[in-house]
């Protein structure tokens, strides 16, 4: 059996991994990127001797994908968790405490608001419950619509759209209920009489299980294992130009002949691979849009006076460029232990690209500016590192759960080819190695 695997993100190795394990060491698997190096958007470099994350820096610890992953890597010594300290958010030219006991940002109750919000907008969320909630069973709106309605403006600037633009790089106005928060839109369909009831409801349970969970050498220890575990033959800095039919295989330029074909790439380079033999499907894939995002890491002193917190997001409605930072060696205890204080700070929203257009200079210099504002600190980078990430993150936008249950409808009979990625069932690292296992799964049952 010979088989491609197009993509060489954390999708692609994951389904690569899995087709080794499933099919033995006869398999020829072939993986290829149009990139010059393996992880998409994961990627580790260093930075005053010491590894540093350029891309997700942690995983969602209560989904169980990343550490069972690594614990059949045997490298499970390598998972870390934060130190459990709360962000802060930048709003109206002062810092305030993240509000607590919100879903994605959306209170479940006004107190959580106080001293970020107006009080006109704090008793709009206490007297929420007495509004009657309309709400249309299997409907799906943008985040941003729903909870404007019900609380303000002010909630969706200030609490909500700081929280999505860390995960999407987007705003609360281009992401959709259905996708983004499955729960809270559960929850509304079973019949919540008011916002804060279905949020209350949505939220997950207690837990003494970290949120979050990270790896102590950053995403290139596991993609490395990942790489080895796979014995797949791996072709960088070449793209995939053309997929059709061969018989009962593929043919995949500039791969040759093939028995099956995994697509673990961006959507807009799916729907490219897809318009010869699933035009639908293209289409489909093709209207999946995409953020840009930047990220400038900095090493300064270890003795600069940064808040005792974990990060600090800024509101929408600021004048800030940087959308939010990640005060690295104070979120991991790893990371608190080295020379160095490390900061992330982390620009682009959906549908403003312009920053990435800014030399690695300027944008050094607009995250030292705006770092300076938001701590009072005397910033001083011993070193900087910038990575652009253009079209790194897909947009789930209103519809997009329909969107993706049609893509799948329109290539369910194609034998021997299966999707992966972001786009698909979640932006998260856990989601993605999901995704490459399912994927990886599809392809096996067709093959047998």
């Amino acid at each position: 059996m010979r088989i491609a695997i197009v993509g060489g993100g954390i999708s692609g190795l994951v389904t690569a991994y899995r087709l080794r394990q499933s099919l033995g060491t006869s398999a020829d698997l072939v993986l290829i990127d149009q990139r010059d190096r393996l992880g998409g958007i994961l990627h580790t470099t260093d930075i005053e001797g010491d590894p540093v994350d350029l891309g997700a820096e942690a995983f969602v610890g209560r989904r169980p994908e990343i550490p069972a992953l690594m614990r059949e890597l045997g490298i499970e010594d390598q998972l870390v968790h934060p130190a459990g300290k709360r962000p802060l958010v930048w709003s109206g030219g002062t810092a305030h405490p993240l509000p607590g006991n919100t879903l994605m940002g959306i209170p479940a109750s006004s107190e959580s608001l106080v001293g970020l919000v107006d009080a006109e907008t704090i008793a709009r969320v206490a007297t929420e419950l007495s509004r009657p909630l309309h709400w249309e069973r299997g409907a799906d709106i943008s985040v941003g619509s729903l909870v404007a309605d019900r609380f303000g403006e002010q909630v969706v600037r200030r609490s909500v759209d700081p929280l999505l633009g860390g995960v999407y790089a987007g705003t609360a106005d281009s992401i959709g209920v259905r996708a983004a928060l499955p729960t809270l839109a559960a929850a509304l369909d079973a019949g919540a009489q008011s916002l804060s009831q279905a949020v209350r409801e949505a939220l997950p349970p207690p837990s003494t299980t970290p949120v979050f969970g990270g790896i102590r050498d950053g995403y290139r220890a596991l993609l490395d294992a990942l790489t080895a575990a796979a014995d797949v033959k791996v072709e960088t800095g070449t793209a995939a130009t053309r997929l059709t039919r061969a018989g009962t295989g593929w043919l995949l330029d500039p791969v040759g002949a093939v028995d099956a074909v995994v697509l673990a790439t961006p959507a807009p380079v799916t729907a490219a691979l897809l318009r010869d033999i699933a035009p639908d499907a293209a289409e489909i894939a093709a209207g999946i849009e995409l953020a840009s995002s930047a990220v400038v890491a900095m090493a300064l002193p270890a003795a600069t006076e940064l808040p005792d917190n974990s990060g600090i997001l800024v509101a929408t409605s600021e004048p800030l460029r940087a959308k939010a930072f990640t005060l690295s060696s104070r979120k991991w205890p790893h990371l608190a232990a080295r020379e160095v204080a490390l900061v992330r700070a982390s620009f682009g929203r959906f549908g403003d690209d312009s920053l990435l257009a800014w030399q690695d200079a300027e944008l050094i210099q607009a995250a030292v500016d705006d770092l300076t504002t938001v701590t009072g600190a005397n910033i001083r980078p011993l070193s900087a590192v910038v990575q652009r990430w253009r079209g790194g993150l897909p947009q789930y936008a209103p519809g997009h759960t329909a969107r993706i249950a049609d893509l799948r409808s329109a290539t369910a009979d194609l034998a021997g080819l299966a999707l992966a990625g972001a786009y698909l069932d979640g932006v998260g690292v856990p989601a993605c190695a999901a995704s490459g296992t399912a994927a990886a799964a599809r392809i096996h049952a067709s093959l047998a």
